[in-house]
Protein backbone atom coordinates (compact mmCIF):
# COMPACT_ATOMS: atom_id res chain seq x y z
CA UNK A 1 0.00 0.00 0.00
CA UNK A 2 1.16 3.18 -1.02
CA UNK A 3 1.51 6.19 1.52
CA UNK A 4 -1.31 8.38 2.07
CA UNK A 5 -2.32 11.71 0.27
CA UNK A 6 -0.38 14.50 0.54
CA UNK A 7 -1.76 16.58 3.23
CA UNK A 8 -3.35 13.43 4.57
CA UNK A 9 -2.49 11.14 7.12
CA UNK A 10 -3.82 7.69 7.98
CA UNK A 11 -5.62 6.48 11.09
CA UNK A 12 -6.84 2.74 12.15
CA UNK A 13 -10.36 2.99 13.92
CA UNK A 14 -12.42 0.20 14.93
CA UNK A 15 -10.74 -2.03 12.34
CA UNK A 16 -11.39 0.72 9.41
CA UNK A 17 -8.82 2.87 8.17
CA UNK A 18 -9.40 6.44 8.08
CA UNK A 19 -7.66 8.62 5.83
CA UNK A 20 -8.10 12.37 6.20
CA UNK A 21 -7.02 15.91 6.01
CA UNK A 22 -4.18 17.16 8.53
CA UNK A 23 -6.32 19.74 9.52
CA UNK A 24 -9.34 17.22 10.94
CA UNK A 25 -7.51 15.99 14.26
CA UNK A 26 -8.21 14.68 17.01
CA UNK A 27 -10.29 11.49 15.63
CA UNK A 28 -12.80 9.68 17.98
CA UNK A 29 -15.12 7.09 16.76
CA UNK A 30 -18.98 7.87 17.13
CA UNK A 31 -21.11 5.49 16.17
CA UNK A 32 -21.12 2.94 12.71
CA UNK A 33 -23.85 1.03 10.91
CA UNK A 34 -24.85 -0.22 7.71
CA UNK A 35 -24.20 3.09 5.42
CA UNK A 36 -21.40 4.32 7.16
CA UNK A 37 -19.02 4.83 10.31
CA UNK A 38 -19.03 8.31 12.15
CA UNK A 39 -16.07 10.08 14.03
CA UNK A 40 -15.77 13.55 16.16
CA UNK A 41 -12.73 15.76 15.16
CA UNK A 42 -11.34 19.12 15.75
CA UNK A 43 -11.15 21.42 12.14
CA UNK A 44 -8.39 23.66 13.00
CA UNK A 45 -9.05 25.68 9.46
CA UNK A 46 -12.79 25.98 10.70
CA UNK A 47 -11.59 26.39 14.46
CA UNK A 48 -14.91 23.92 15.17
CA UNK A 49 -15.78 20.61 16.08
CA UNK A 50 -17.12 18.67 13.61
CA UNK A 51 -18.96 15.27 12.33
CA UNK A 52 -16.77 13.14 9.92
CA UNK A 53 -19.10 10.31 7.99
CA UNK A 54 -16.82 7.55 5.72
CA UNK A 55 -19.82 6.31 3.84
CA UNK A 56 -19.69 2.16 4.00
CA UNK A 57 -18.85 0.81 0.54
CA UNK A 58 -20.18 3.39 -1.36
CA UNK A 59 -19.75 1.95 -5.05
CA UNK A 60 -20.12 -1.58 -3.84
CA UNK A 61 -23.38 -2.00 -6.03
CA UNK A 62 -26.00 -0.15 -7.95
CA UNK A 63 -28.28 0.96 -4.88
CA UNK A 64 -24.87 2.19 -2.81
CA UNK A 65 -23.85 3.77 -5.90
CA UNK A 66 -26.71 5.39 -6.97
CA UNK A 67 -27.44 6.16 -2.93
CA UNK A 68 -24.26 7.75 -2.09
CA UNK A 69 -24.47 10.50 -5.44
CA UNK A 70 -28.04 11.03 -4.03
CA UNK A 71 -27.10 12.03 -0.62
CA UNK A 72 -24.08 13.82 -1.47
CA UNK A 73 -26.09 15.91 -3.98
CA UNK A 74 -28.92 16.58 -1.61
CA UNK A 75 -26.37 17.75 1.29
CA UNK A 76 -25.07 20.17 -1.26
CA UNK A 77 -28.39 21.12 -2.41
CA UNK A 78 -30.22 22.56 0.31
CA UNK A 79 -28.69 25.28 2.97
CA UNK A 80 -31.15 26.57 5.59
CA UNK A 81 -30.54 28.03 9.18
CA UNK A 82 -32.19 24.81 10.08
CA UNK A 83 -30.44 22.10 8.31
CA UNK A 84 -27.32 20.76 8.61
CA UNK A 85 -25.85 21.71 5.85
CA UNK A 86 -22.07 20.41 4.57
CA UNK A 87 -19.21 21.62 5.68
CA UNK A 88 -17.02 19.50 3.40
CA UNK A 89 -16.50 16.20 1.10
CA UNK A 90 -13.45 14.88 0.59
CA UNK A 91 -12.10 11.55 -0.72
CA UNK A 92 -7.97 10.33 -0.55
CA UNK A 93 -8.07 9.45 -4.30
CA UNK A 94 -6.29 11.91 -6.51
CA UNK A 95 -8.18 10.57 -9.65
CA UNK A 96 -11.08 8.46 -10.77
CA UNK A 97 -9.34 5.50 -11.19
CA UNK A 98 -8.69 5.55 -7.51
CA UNK A 99 -12.11 6.87 -6.09
CA UNK A 100 -13.39 4.37 -4.00
CA UNK A 101 -13.88 6.26 -0.82
CA UNK A 102 -15.93 9.43 0.34
CA UNK A 103 -16.33 11.43 3.59
CA UNK A 104 -18.36 14.06 4.41
CA UNK A 105 -18.27 16.85 7.33
CA UNK A 106 -20.77 18.43 9.01
CA UNK A 107 -21.29 20.67 12.32
CA UNK A 108 -21.10 18.03 15.33
CA UNK A 109 -24.21 18.17 17.17
CA UNK A 110 -24.27 19.39 20.80
CA UNK A 111 -27.53 17.24 22.23
CA UNK A 112 -30.11 16.02 20.31
CA UNK A 113 -34.14 15.74 20.99
CA UNK A 114 -33.55 12.43 23.30
CA UNK A 115 -31.00 13.77 25.67
CA UNK A 116 -33.33 16.78 25.62
CA UNK A 117 -36.46 14.88 27.24
CA UNK A 118 -34.15 13.18 29.45
CA UNK A 119 -32.28 15.45 30.86
CA UNK A 120 -34.08 18.14 31.47
CA UNK A 121 -37.71 19.96 32.04
CA UNK A 122 -38.54 21.73 28.98
CA UNK A 123 -40.36 25.55 29.65
CA UNK A 124 -43.43 26.00 27.62
CA UNK A 125 -41.21 28.34 25.41
CA UNK A 126 -38.71 26.11 25.08
CA UNK A 127 -41.40 23.81 23.76
CA UNK A 128 -42.65 26.25 21.48
CA UNK A 129 -39.60 27.21 20.38
CA UNK A 130 -38.35 23.79 19.03
CA UNK A 131 -40.80 22.77 17.39
CA UNK A 132 -41.36 25.77 15.26
CA UNK A 133 -37.60 25.37 14.69
CA UNK A 134 -38.78 22.02 13.48
CA UNK A 135 -41.20 23.23 11.51
CA UNK A 136 -39.30 25.48 9.77
CA UNK A 137 -36.95 23.14 8.40
CA UNK A 138 -39.59 21.11 7.30
CA UNK A 139 -40.77 23.44 5.60
CA UNK A 140 -37.90 24.37 3.33
CA UNK A 141 -36.79 20.91 3.03
CA UNK A 142 -40.88 20.15 1.47
CA UNK A 143 -40.40 23.29 -0.28
CA UNK A 144 -37.67 21.36 -2.89
CA UNK A 145 -39.63 18.61 -3.26
CA UNK A 146 -38.03 16.80 -0.90
CA UNK A 147 -39.90 14.54 2.11
CA UNK A 148 -37.75 14.40 4.71
CA UNK A 149 -39.49 11.78 7.01
CA UNK A 150 -38.28 13.23 10.85
CA UNK A 151 -38.74 10.87 13.52
CA UNK A 152 -39.16 11.30 17.48
CA UNK A 153 -36.50 10.77 20.25
CA UNK A 154 -34.77 8.04 17.97
CA UNK A 155 -34.68 9.02 14.45
CA UNK A 156 -34.89 6.74 11.41
CA UNK A 157 -32.44 6.70 8.63
CA UNK A 158 -31.74 5.19 5.32
CA UNK A 159 -31.17 6.15 1.50
CA UNK A 160 -30.99 10.17 2.13
CA UNK A 161 -29.04 10.02 5.45
CA UNK A 162 -29.12 13.76 5.19
CA UNK A 163 -30.63 16.11 7.79
CA UNK A 164 -30.88 17.26 11.26
CA UNK A 165 -32.59 19.78 12.46
CA UNK A 166 -30.95 22.19 14.96
CA UNK A 167 -32.09 25.55 16.58
CA UNK A 168 -30.41 28.36 15.42
CA UNK A 169 -29.89 30.28 18.63
CA UNK A 170 -29.94 29.83 22.30
CA UNK A 171 -33.72 28.73 22.81
CA UNK A 172 -35.57 30.88 25.38
CA UNK A 173 -35.91 30.08 28.80
CA UNK A 174 -33.79 27.12 28.93
CA UNK A 175 -30.19 25.82 27.67
CA UNK A 176 -29.03 25.73 24.43
CA UNK A 177 -30.30 23.17 22.78
CA UNK A 178 -30.23 20.89 18.99
CA UNK A 179 -32.67 19.46 17.77
CA UNK A 180 -32.47 16.81 15.17
CA UNK A 181 -34.67 15.11 12.67
CA UNK A 182 -33.87 11.87 10.75
CA UNK A 183 -34.04 10.34 7.10
CA UNK A 184 -35.96 8.49 5.19
CA UNK A 185 -34.30 5.19 3.42
CA UNK A 186 -34.92 1.90 1.79
CA UNK A 187 -34.41 0.15 5.07
CA UNK A 188 -34.84 1.41 8.15
CA UNK A 189 -32.44 2.30 10.82
CA UNK A 190 -31.90 3.98 14.51
CA UNK A 191 -29.71 6.72 14.75
CA UNK A 192 -28.36 7.43 17.98
CA UNK A 193 -27.83 11.43 18.34
CA UNK A 194 -25.24 11.75 15.56
CA UNK A 195 -25.48 14.21 12.87
CA UNK A 196 -26.60 13.18 9.34
CA UNK A 197 -27.95 10.42 10.54
CA UNK A 198 -24.21 8.97 10.65
CA UNK A 199 -23.45 6.38 13.29
CA UNK A 200 -26.45 3.88 13.39
CA UNK A 201 -27.50 0.92 14.02
CA UNK A 202 -30.02 -1.55 12.55
CA UNK A 203 -32.86 -1.92 14.56
CA UNK A 204 -36.81 -1.49 14.63
CA UNK A 205 -38.59 1.55 13.35
CA UNK A 206 -40.47 3.16 16.44
CA UNK A 207 -44.04 4.58 17.70
CA UNK A 208 -43.49 7.72 15.98
CA UNK A 209 -43.02 6.38 12.48
CA UNK A 210 -43.72 9.29 9.98
CA UNK A 211 -47.31 9.16 9.06
CA UNK A 212 -48.87 6.78 11.79
CA UNK A 213 -49.08 3.08 10.49
CA UNK A 214 -48.09 2.64 6.92
CA UNK A 215 -50.82 -0.11 5.55
CA UNK A 216 -48.91 -1.54 2.88
CA UNK A 217 -48.77 -4.54 1.28
CA UNK A 218 -44.98 -4.30 3.11
CA UNK A 219 -46.55 -4.33 6.19
CA UNK A 220 -46.67 -1.74 8.85
CA UNK A 221 -43.47 0.89 8.61
CA UNK A 222 -42.41 4.39 7.47
CA UNK A 223 -44.48 6.01 4.67
CA UNK A 224 -48.10 6.99 4.38
CA UNK A 225 -51.08 5.73 3.61
CA UNK A 226 -50.89 6.59 0.21
CA UNK A 227 -48.95 4.61 -1.93
CA UNK A 228 -47.21 8.31 -3.07
CA UNK A 229 -46.93 9.48 0.46
CA UNK A 230 -47.37 13.51 0.87
CA UNK A 231 -44.92 15.27 2.60
CA UNK A 232 -47.54 15.99 5.57
CA UNK A 233 -46.02 12.13 6.25
CA UNK A 234 -43.71 14.19 8.43
CA UNK A 235 -46.05 16.15 10.09
CA UNK A 236 -47.26 13.00 11.89
CA UNK A 237 -43.51 12.93 13.67
CA UNK A 238 -43.37 16.29 14.34
CA UNK A 239 -47.23 15.95 16.46
CA UNK A 240 -45.73 13.01 18.30
CA UNK A 241 -42.41 14.98 18.87
CA UNK A 242 -43.95 18.14 20.36
CA UNK A 243 -46.60 15.13 22.12
CA UNK A 244 -43.35 13.54 24.01
CA UNK A 245 -41.76 17.40 24.69
CA UNK A 246 -45.51 18.40 26.36
CA UNK A 247 -45.73 15.25 28.67
CA UNK A 248 -42.46 13.90 28.92
CA UNK A 249 -43.20 10.19 27.46
CA UNK A 250 -44.34 9.18 24.22
CA UNK A 251 -48.08 9.54 23.05
CA UNK A 252 -47.98 5.97 21.77
CA UNK A 253 -45.97 3.92 23.55
CA UNK A 254 -46.89 0.46 21.89
CA UNK A 255 -44.81 -2.37 20.29
CA UNK A 256 -42.28 -1.31 17.25
CA UNK A 257 -43.72 -0.98 13.93
CA UNK A 258 -41.09 -2.95 11.86
CA UNK A 259 -41.11 -3.29 8.03
CA UNK A 260 -42.15 -6.51 6.56
CA UNK A 261 -45.30 -8.97 7.07
CA UNK A 262 -47.60 -7.84 9.12
CA UNK A 263 -47.44 -9.72 12.70
CA UNK A 264 -49.44 -9.63 15.45
CA UNK A 265 -47.30 -7.41 17.93
CA UNK A 266 -46.87 -5.01 15.26
CA UNK A 267 -51.12 -4.76 15.07
CA UNK A 268 -50.61 -3.56 18.80
CA UNK A 269 -48.83 -0.14 17.46
CA UNK A 270 -51.98 0.54 15.05
CA UNK A 271 -54.58 -0.11 17.84
CA UNK A 272 -52.58 2.05 20.23
CA UNK A 273 -52.64 4.76 17.45
CA UNK A 274 -56.31 4.05 17.20
CA UNK A 275 -57.20 4.50 20.64
CA UNK A 276 -56.37 8.06 20.35
CA UNK A 277 -57.19 9.26 16.76
CA UNK A 278 -60.10 7.08 16.62
CA UNK A 279 -61.43 4.45 13.60
CA UNK A 280 -60.86 5.70 10.45
CA UNK A 281 -63.59 6.80 8.33
CA UNK A 282 -64.70 3.93 5.43
CA UNK A 283 -62.97 6.74 3.08
CA UNK A 284 -59.55 6.07 4.98
CA UNK A 285 -60.14 2.54 4.99
CA UNK A 286 -60.21 1.85 1.32
CA UNK A 287 -57.19 4.26 1.05
CA UNK A 288 -55.26 1.37 2.87
CA UNK A 289 -53.68 -1.64 0.67
CA UNK A 290 -53.05 -4.14 2.97
CA UNK A 291 -55.64 -6.41 3.23
CA UNK A 292 -54.80 -7.80 6.60
CA UNK A 293 -54.42 -4.58 8.03
CA UNK A 294 -58.15 -3.61 6.77
CA UNK A 295 -59.65 -6.96 7.88
CA UNK A 296 -58.15 -6.18 11.55
CA UNK A 297 -59.37 -2.67 12.00
CA UNK A 298 -63.07 -3.71 10.78
CA UNK A 299 -62.99 -6.45 13.67
CA UNK A 300 -62.41 -4.08 15.89
CA UNK A 301 -65.28 -2.13 18.29
CA UNK A 302 -65.83 1.18 16.75
CA UNK A 303 -62.84 3.51 18.22
CA UNK A 304 -64.25 7.42 19.24
CA UNK A 305 -61.46 10.29 19.05
CA UNK A 306 -60.13 10.99 22.23
CA UNK A 307 -60.43 14.76 23.00
CA UNK A 308 -56.54 15.37 23.44
CA UNK A 309 -57.13 17.96 26.19
CA UNK A 310 -58.19 15.23 28.48
CA UNK A 311 -54.68 13.44 27.39
CA UNK A 312 -52.62 16.92 28.08
CA UNK A 313 -54.12 17.73 31.07
CA UNK A 314 -52.09 19.64 33.12
CA UNK A 315 -49.24 19.90 30.68
CA UNK A 316 -47.61 22.60 29.57
CA UNK A 317 -48.99 24.67 27.47
CA UNK A 318 -51.56 23.79 27.58
CA UNK A 319 -52.68 25.64 31.32
CA UNK A 320 -56.20 27.42 31.46
CA UNK A 321 -54.08 30.37 32.41
CA UNK A 322 -51.31 30.10 30.27
CA UNK A 323 -50.83 32.85 26.87
CA UNK A 324 -50.90 29.52 24.50
CA UNK A 325 -54.02 27.74 26.60
CA UNK A 326 -55.52 25.24 24.72
CA UNK A 327 -53.35 26.55 21.19
CA UNK A 328 -51.12 23.43 21.74
CA UNK A 329 -53.20 21.37 21.62
CA UNK A 330 -55.44 22.51 18.98
CA UNK A 331 -52.31 22.15 16.67
CA UNK A 332 -51.82 18.63 17.97
CA UNK A 333 -55.10 17.78 16.43
CA UNK A 334 -54.54 19.56 13.31
CA UNK A 335 -50.54 17.21 13.01
CA UNK A 336 -51.80 13.78 14.51
CA UNK A 337 -54.56 12.90 11.44
CA UNK A 338 -54.48 9.26 10.70
CA UNK A 339 -55.34 10.23 6.85
CA UNK A 340 -51.84 12.19 5.91
CA UNK A 341 -54.06 13.99 2.71
CA UNK A 342 -55.91 16.17 5.91
CA UNK A 343 -52.95 16.98 8.22
CA UNK A 344 -51.68 20.39 8.27
CA UNK A 345 -48.44 21.37 6.28
CA UNK A 346 -45.67 22.38 7.32
CA UNK A 347 -46.23 25.84 6.43
CA UNK A 348 -50.15 26.08 7.29
CA UNK A 349 -48.54 24.66 11.11
CA UNK A 350 -46.30 27.62 11.09
CA UNK A 351 -49.01 30.23 10.53
CA UNK A 352 -50.89 28.47 13.51
CA UNK A 353 -51.73 31.13 16.34
CA UNK A 354 -49.61 28.35 19.04
CA UNK A 355 -46.46 30.76 16.90
CA UNK A 356 -47.36 34.13 17.20
CA UNK A 357 -44.73 35.21 18.44
CA UNK A 358 -42.18 33.42 16.08
CA UNK A 359 -44.22 32.91 12.42
CA UNK A 360 -43.04 35.41 10.17
CA UNK A 361 -43.49 34.62 6.49
CA UNK A 362 -40.62 36.37 5.66
CA UNK A 363 -38.29 34.74 7.48
CA UNK A 364 -39.24 31.61 6.70
CA UNK A 365 -38.25 30.36 3.37
CA UNK A 366 -38.19 28.14 0.65
CA UNK A 367 -35.68 26.09 -1.51
CA UNK A 368 -35.38 25.65 -4.77
CA UNK A 369 -36.60 22.84 -6.35
CA UNK A 370 -34.77 19.84 -6.17
CA UNK A 371 -33.91 18.13 -9.63
CA UNK A 372 -34.00 14.47 -9.34
CA UNK A 373 -34.24 14.16 -13.27
CA UNK A 374 -30.54 12.94 -13.21
CA UNK A 375 -31.15 10.52 -10.31
CA UNK A 376 -34.37 9.25 -12.49
CA UNK A 377 -31.71 7.54 -15.09
CA UNK A 378 -30.21 4.34 -15.42
CA UNK A 379 -26.82 3.94 -14.96
CA UNK A 380 -23.73 2.15 -14.59
CA UNK A 381 -22.06 1.46 -11.14
CA UNK A 382 -19.19 3.58 -13.09
CA UNK A 383 -21.45 6.44 -14.23
CA UNK A 384 -22.87 7.07 -10.74
CA UNK A 385 -19.43 6.95 -9.61
CA UNK A 386 -17.85 9.67 -12.59
CA UNK A 387 -20.64 11.81 -11.46
CA UNK A 388 -20.01 11.40 -7.57
CA UNK A 389 -17.14 12.30 -8.32
CA UNK A 390 -17.37 15.30 -10.65
CA UNK A 391 -19.88 16.38 -7.68
CA UNK A 392 -16.59 15.45 -4.54
CA UNK A 393 -14.55 17.72 -7.24
CA UNK A 394 -17.31 21.08 -7.42
CA UNK A 395 -17.78 21.29 -4.18
CA UNK A 396 -16.72 24.53 -2.42
CA UNK A 397 -16.54 24.41 1.46
CA UNK A 398 -17.20 27.25 3.54
CA UNK A 399 -14.17 30.78 4.07
CA UNK A 400 -12.47 29.63 7.24
CA UNK A 401 -13.34 32.41 10.11
CA UNK A 402 -10.36 35.16 9.32
CA UNK A 403 -8.10 35.50 12.91
CA UNK A 404 -8.97 37.85 15.62
CA UNK A 405 -7.22 41.42 14.66
CA UNK A 406 -7.08 40.49 10.28
CA UNK A 407 -10.76 42.67 10.27
CA UNK A 408 -9.98 45.75 8.71
CA UNK A 409 -11.86 48.54 10.67
CA UNK A 410 -14.21 51.61 8.82
CA UNK A 411 -13.03 54.73 9.51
Amino acid sequence: MSGPRAGFYRQELNKTVWEVPQRLQGLRPVGSGAYGSVCSAYDTQLRQRVAVKKLARPFQSLIHARRTYRELRLLKHLKHENVIGLLDVFTPATSIKDFSEVYLVTTLMGADLNNIVKCQALSDEHVQFLVYQLLRGLKYIHSAGIIHRVGAAQARVGVLQLLLLRSRSTCPAGPEAQQRGCERGLRAEEERGLPLGLGVTEGPLGWCSPSGPQLSKEGLGVGGLMETPPPTVDIWSVGCIMAELLQGKALFPGNDCILGPVREEDIDQLKRIMEVVGTPSPEVLAKISSEHARTYIQSLPPMPQKDLRSIFHGANPLGEDGPWAGLAVDLLGRMLVLDSDQRVSAAEALAHAYFSQYHDPEDEPEAEPYDESVEAKERTVEEWKELTYQEVLSFKPPEPPQPLGSLEVEQ
